[in-house]
């Protein structure tokens, strides 16, 4: 028998989620033996209103019990040990809904019972308690939400439509609410609520059990009620996300544990609850009394009193507590005789009544959907990157270009330290806006440039103070005062402000432009436009796939897609063409030729440009010659057998013509496999799996060689970007060849045992399959995005504090300038800020980015795709704050979980998994610790409790330690790994986001005349249905789970066949039929794909199918590979730890 959640009483005011009659009346989880049929029929049982729980007896139950999962008291509790978090916990059922209006008054009364509620009689005896059993259970500070571990709800699960009849819902259970007693304005929407959508979700194939078919459930015990339909919605609003204060707790009176809910509060559900593991049959009511017999901590031995004594109750904060007279019996009372100690089956955790991703999201898209978001007040926090918003410019920039972990800034470095909440700033300078969004403007001042200050050398910004009438302006960020030039003054108004204020984008706006001078470029010299140079391996194994024939057939309309400037007809980018493998080929394709040259370089150990005139051309004077090369291309080596390829030296050549020509651009280079070739850069096969996981995996994580190293290093400096297209069969060590991408602001893609299938090989009539299709459609993307060439990244911020450190695809030569050779759409860099001086409170903190196509504060310098030198600025203002409270209400867990899996991935390859882990789970719990101990009202130490915008933070950290970029486990491959840790340091905080809580949707319920992305669901095994089918996506890969028992209807709308297992899921491909349900799903996929940065290729996945573990590995709050802990594992973990660190 698995162990279970340690039922207990609830502390003061405390909820006890779903229960049944407190005080130990029934035994949850098989039905009791009864000495007699329940009286009368359901709901007719007594004076008092059917269906109502006794309440326990004041004296029966001692507050501040043990209420998540079985820990010690803090005194004899196991030491603080950070290792892997316990598993082997479940979710149990939830309870029904008792609507508004047919609540009890607010608290009832201690001592009241059921007096028609018959005892029960001939229970299965019972084990003794464990001795001093800890307090457990979860409270959500911020939302009033307590979690307490326990017997689940009384009475079985509403039956599915059409199955049983209809009865009126039952009175809501004891308790105060599923998340406390909210105080005034605070969130009240229950986390139990799961996504709507699915109305007749079966039991789910993980092996949980729902109610009995045919709507026969058998009478239920006591004469209650069975559960109907749930009660209507709560209300969802509440003050905005991220900008709630610290809520209490509100304990009730002591005694009055068995007081009914607050109107509102009572966990929805319309499916029917998970029910525990082996479970069968409809569950009796539930018993509150304290479980015997169960280990302490999971995982450990069991503890407790000698069988037959009565249970110790825990005193306050853990602490030991008076005996109980019955042991695991009922309650004494008029109408509740004592009966037998009873056994109860295994328990779980409710995971409904566990904070959700997916209501966080919910709430805040209702709350803030749609809205304006005005960013003229400091330390505003934004909407989550989940929600659909219009940002109005008003003097900080955009949430789009820039995001903090926090927007009050601790005023010392004391206050960080204790909390240990980070500082991070996620910025994404050429963030892609909507259409309603105004695109940072342009503005020139002309020969002189932009106006700085002459002591920190900060752009001119909004925050800048003028003073002596105009004259002068005082720096916001060193406090410096610089003389205004003459040709800039002007008067001020009556406020202070210059009258011109609103005229100029640097005065009024928070994401603006300048034209840089010659000052800004290299050698004092204004740029050419960029080129794009297209690097192809034409060895046997890249020609036998088919890359080469279908990359040349696509290019030559894709070329037409190059990056223009706004106004401009055509693009002022150059392209250029070469092919490899032991030796390089370069292509004249000037526009004076009728026919394309090709030039061979076999001296690889020293290359050179063989030609300048004729290499790199404008796409619209020599269209007619660049078609012709690619049509010849394919044929020229069609018969190689050449298999050895190298690499190094094919970067070094595209290097060298752009430095031939002295401009900046990109290099695409698509490449098959391991640079073996007698030539630089040759690699040696290391490929050792088995390590990952192991301190000793750093050695196949890092380059083995410092040859690409180098090489990116000399690209940024030249300006050089590299994409590197891997079409690998076998092992191509992305670790040491893909520095040339990360280095240089580049993107890695990998298509693994590519294979392009032709209907008549090399022909026009030729037709790709999927793995083209995602190729070119990658390819497409990264030829149209906005990019920035020869970047200079540089963040300035006010006095007291400074950045310490960068995460990213980059290279820094020098600790304060981020150099990238090309920066786009996609990318975004993560910066730490460190205190190096005490704030002042009223004072606020600045941070400017600069950017400059090759510039600098945030300030960003870099050259645009029609060669304009540019400084891209954005600015922020923070508050200060001197209150822990005051910085907790103001954290954004999206952009917290972006920089903790940033640092993460780089600590990994410089330590090893298990620290990563037992680091990442220790700021947590500290994290969290400090939230209870400084800003949490007093409450039993039986509870969690956790700030608002925090609520779902230890999710998501037990996601990124279960992620294949971090883990570490054998299930992927050496080059899989790397891969997607360089792809994670480059990630901007909506695609962290759902990469580790990927995006569950039901489809088999679509309504196929709307044209809305449905509403996800949690990541979890146990709300799947038999009968359903589930699109999952994470940014990177898609799955659609498809049931056994899914209607034949449907699959046969969608997939042309009449029954699931006639599904051709090696397909990756839906079909194009013609009907509504088909081309509403197609459409779908579609348009989630166009959200994504990279194409993700749909994987069909039927029900108990081989490809089901690998899918299941994305349910993130499910127990993943090698064992990893489940959600509601890593919570109990989590709560244990903070007892420690508290204790």
């Amino acid at each position: 028998m698995s162990q279970y959640a340690n039922a207990g009483p609830p502390g003061p005011g405390q909820y006890q989620p779903n229960y049944g009659p407190p005080g130990g009346a029934f035994n949850q989880g098989g039905p009791p033996q009864m000495s007699k049929p329940p009286v009368g029929p359901y709901g007719a049982a007594g004076p008092v209103q059917s269906g109502m729980p006794p309440q326990r007896h004041a004296a029966n139950g001692p507050s501040g019990g043990p209420q998540y999962g079985h820990h010690t008291n803090n005194m004899a509790g196991p030491p603080n040990s950070m290792g892997p978090p316990p598993s082997g916990l479940g979710a149990p059922p939830g309870g029904p809904v008792k609507p508004h209006d047919q609540r009890p008054n607010q608290y009832g009364h201690p001592g009241q019972f059921n007096p028609g509620m018959p005892p029960q009689n001939n229970m299965i005896p019972q084990r003794p308690p464990p001795h001093g059993t800890g307090p457990g259970g979860l409270s959500n500070q911020m939302a009033g939400m307590s979690l307490n571990q326990g017997p689940p709800g009384m009475g079985q699960p509403p039956p599915p439509q059409g199955q049983g009849t209809m009865q009126r819902p039952p009175l809501s259970q004891p308790g105060p609410g599923p998340y406390g007693v909210p105080t005034s304005g605070q969130y009240t929407g229950g986390y139990g609520v799961p996504p709507p959508g699915i109305q007749n979700v079966q039991p789910p194939f993980s092996g949980a059990h729902g109610p009995p078919p045919g709507g026969s459930h058998g009478p239920i015990p006591g004469g209650m009620q069975r559960p109907g339909p749930p009660g209507p919605p709560n209300s969802m609003m509440g003050p905005q996300p991220g900008m709630q204060g610290p809520s209490t707790s509100m304990p009730g009176p002591h005694g009055m544990q068995g007081a009914p809910p607050v109107d509102g509060h009572q966990p929805l559900s319309r499916y029917p609850t998970p029910q525990p593991q082996g479970y069968r049959g409809p569950p009796p009511p539930a018993m509150g009394g304290v479980q015997q017999g169960v280990p302490a901590y999971p995982g450990g031995p069991p503890v407790g009193p000698p069988q037959g004594t009565p249970p110790m109750s825990p005193g306050p904060m853990g602490s030991p507590g008076i005996r109980q007279p019955y042991p695991a019996g009922p309650p004494s009372g008029p109408g509740m005789p004592p009966g037998p100690s009873v056994q109860p089956p295994p328990k779980k955790l409710d995971p409904d009544q566990m904070p959700s991703v997916i209501q966080v999201i919910e709430t805040d898209r209702n709350a803030r959907g749609g809205q304006q978001f005005v960013t003229s007040s400091w330390g505003q926090v934004p909407p989550l990157v989940t929600t659909d918003f219009q940002v109005i410019d008003q003097g900080n920039s955009s949430p789009r270009f820039f995001r903090s972990t926090v927007y009050s800034i601790p005023c010392n470095q004391d206050m960080v330290k204790q909390s240990q909440i980070p500082i991070g700033l996620v910025i994404k300078p050429f963030a892609e806006l909507p259409a309603n969004e105004m695109v940072p403007p342009i503005t020139d001042h002309g020969p002189n440039g932009p106006v700085r200050c002459n002591r920190c050398k900060a752009y001119m910004c909004p925050f800048m103070t003028f003073v002596e009438g105009g004259r002068r302006f005082q720096c916001a960020f060193c406090t410096g005062v610089t003389d205004v030039p003459p040709e800039y003054i002007q008067p001020l108004d009556h406020m202070g402000k210059r009258v011109d204020m609103y005229e100029r984008p640097e005065l009024s706006l928070g994401s603006f432009e300048y034209l840089a001078t010659t000052d800004y470029c290299k050698n004092s010299k204004l740029p050419q436009p960029p080129a794009y140079i297209f690097m192809i391996d034409v060895t046997y194994q890249s020609v036998k796939t088919g890359m080469v024939h279908l990359l040349c057939k696509e290019l030559k309309s894709l070329l037409d897609r190059l990056p223009t400037e706004h106004g401009m007809k055509e693009t002022a980018i150059r392209v250029g063409f070469v092919t490899y493998d032991t030796t390089l080929h370069f292509y004249n394709v000037n526009s004076a030729l009728a026919q394309p040259q090709m030039m061979v370089v076999s001296d690889v150990h020293d290359v050179f440009m063989p030609l300048l005139d004729g290499f790199l051309v404008k796409l619209s004077d020599s269209r007619a010659v660049i078609e012709s090369l690619l049509d010849q291309i394919p044929e020229m080596f069609f018969e190689t057998r050449e298999t050895e390829s190298m690499l190094a030296p094919v970067v070094e050549a595209g290097l060298a013509a752009l430095v031939s020509a002295d401009i900046s651009g990109k290099l695409f280079v698509f490449h098959s496999s391991l640079p073996i070739a007698d030539a630089p850069g040759k690699l040696k096969n290391r490929d050792d799996r088995k390590l990952l996981g192991t301190e000793k995996e750093k050695t196949i994580l890092t380059p083995q060689s410092q040859v690409y190293s180098k090489l990116g290093q000399e690209c940024v400096k030249a300006g050089c970007s590299v994409d590197l297209f891997l079409f690998p069969n076998s092992y191509v060590d992305v670790a040491t060849v893909g520095q040339v991408s990360s280095l240089t602001g580049g993107h890695c893609y990998k298509y693994k045992h590519f294979q392009v299938k032709f209907q008549l090989a090399y022909t026009k009539n030729s037709k790709a399959a999927v793995d083209g299709e995602r190729f070119i459609h990658d390819l497409t993307k990264n030829l149209e995005r906005t990019v920035g060439f020869d970047a200079v990244l540089r963040v300035r911020t006010s006095a007291g504090i400074r950045p310490t450190d960068f995460f990213g695809n980059f290279y820094m030569s020098n600790t304060t300038d981020v150099e990238l050779a090309a920066l786009d759409s996609t990318k975004a860099v993560t910066v730490e800020i460190k205190h190096d001086d005490k704030l002042q409170e009223d004072a606020g903190a600045f941070a400017q980015v600069s950017f400059e196509y090759k510039p600098v504060v945030v300030a960003v310098l870099y050259t645009s795709v029609s060669g304009q030198r540019r400084l891209r600025i954005l600015n922020f203002a923070f508050n200060c704050c001197s209150q822990l409270a005051d910085l907790y209400k103001n954290c954004d867990t999206d952009t917290m979980v972006n920089f903790l899996a940033k640092k993460a991935a780089k600590d990994v390859v410089q330590s090893n998994p298990k620290s990563v882990r037992e680091g990442l789970m220790s700021r947590c719990a500290n994290i969290l610790a400090c939230y209870r101990k400084n800003c949490a009202s007093p409450s039993t130490q039986g509870q969690l409790i956790l700030p608002e915008c925090m609520k779902v933070l230890p999710l998501f950290v037990n996601s990124i330690i279960k992620s294949d970029a971090i883990a570490g486990c054998t299930d992927i491959t050496t080059d899989d790994r790397s891969w997607l840790m360089q792809m994670l340091l480059g990630m901007d905080v909506m695609s962290t986001h759902v990469y580790f809580y990927p995006r569950l949707i039901p489809v088999h319920d679509i309504n196929p005349d709307s044209d809305d992305i449905p509403t996800a669901m949690r990541c979890s095994v146990e709300r799947f249905s038999d009968s359903g089918v589930y699109l999952l996506e994470n940014g990177l890969m898609m799955f659609l789970w498809i049931g056994l028992h899914v209607s034949n209807d449907w699959v046969l709308s969608v997939f042309g066949v009449n029954s699931p297992a006639q599904i051709d899921i090696d397909s990756s491909k839906l079909l194009l039929l013609d009907n509504p349900l088909s081309l509403r799903l197609r459409n779908l996929v579609e348009k989630i794909r166009g959200q994504r940065s990279r194409y993700m290729k749909l994987a069909v996945v039927r029900q108990r199918d081989t490809l089901e573990p690998w899918f299941k590995q994305f349910l993130v709050e499910d127990k993943g590979a090698n064992a990893s802990a489940s959600y509601v594992d890593f919570l109990v973990h989590m709560h244990k730890e903070i007892r420690n660190i508290l204790s």
